[in-house]
């Protein structure tokens, strides 16, 4: 298993219910094929370099987790396809391997 971090944000007007479903979408997404979720960081509300989606404020969450490199593109594909999610990053961790 390799180690990842992701990084995402939401609106921030977005209730907590929605939160709620994207963060259970991505956990089953990491932990399906025996990845494991070593810390959740939520960052709160960051103002943005430049506006997208008409937004000029997100709401971060910071994800470190282990998996296999094969669960990366279905993982990619689940936020991909998520409204809420407005954009996502996934960085290899080589200093957590």
């Amino acid at each position: 298993m390799k180690a990842y971090e992701l990084l995402f944000f939401v609106d921030p007007t977005s209730n907590e219910e929605t939160r709620a479903g994207t963060m259970k979408r991505i956990e089953v997404a990491i932990t399906t094929d025996g990845g494991t979720i070593d810390s959740v960081e939520d960052w709160g509300k960051r103002k943005l370099a430049y506006e997208i989606d008409h937004l000029t404020e997100g709401d971060y969450t910071l994800i470190n987790f282990h998996a296999d490199p094969s669960q990366i593109a279905e993982l990619d594909r689940v936020l991909r396809i998520s409204d809420a999610v407005k954009r996502h990053m996934i960085v290899a961790r080589t200093d957590k391997d």
